[in-house]
C-alpha cells in the first residue's frame, strides 16, 4: 500500500453562496464519502480546510502574500489516503464532493523521506 495527498481545488470566487441548509447537506456529502474511505481503512488523515489568507516564503527570505488574487483555482483543503496505487487513488478521488461544486482533485503519490 502507498500513501496519497488529495488536494482540493476550485474556483472559490465562482462559488455560490448557500443556505445553512446546503451547507450542512454538503457537510454531508464530505462526511460519507471520507467516511466510505475510512471503512475500508484507507483513510490516514481526513485533513482540513485551509484559509483564503497565507504568505508564501521565497529565496533569500523574501515574504509576500498568498495565495495570489490571480490564480483561478486556490487550495481549499487536502487528505490523506492509502492505496495500493495511483490508479486507485484516482478511482476515490472521483466520489470526492468538491467535484460536484466545479472543482477537482489532485492526486499525488508521496515519497516517504
Amino acid at each position: 500500500m502507498k500513501d496519497f495527498l488529495l488536494v482540493y481545488r476550485m474556483d472559490y470566487s465562482m462559488a455560490t453562496k448557500r443556505t445553512a441548509e446546503e451547507e450542512q447537506a454538503n457537510m454531508k456529502r464530505w462526511m460519507d464519502w471520507l467516511g466510505s474511505i475510512g471503512a475500508q481503512n484507507k483513510l490516514i488523515d481526513r485533513g482540513n480546510r485551509l484559509e483564503e489568507k497565507g504568505k508564501v516564503v521565497k529565496t533569500n527570505n523574501v515574504i509576500t502574500n498568498g495565495p495570489y488574487s490571480d490564480i483561478k483555482e486556490s487550495i481549499g483543503g487536502y487528505s490523506l489516503v492509502r492505496a495500493e496505487s495511483l490508479d486507485v487513488a484516482t478511482e476515490m478521488a472521483k466520489g470526492c464532493p468538491v467535484l460536484l461544486a466545479g472543482g477537482n482533485v489532485e492526486v499525488r503519490e508521496i515519497s516517504k523521506m
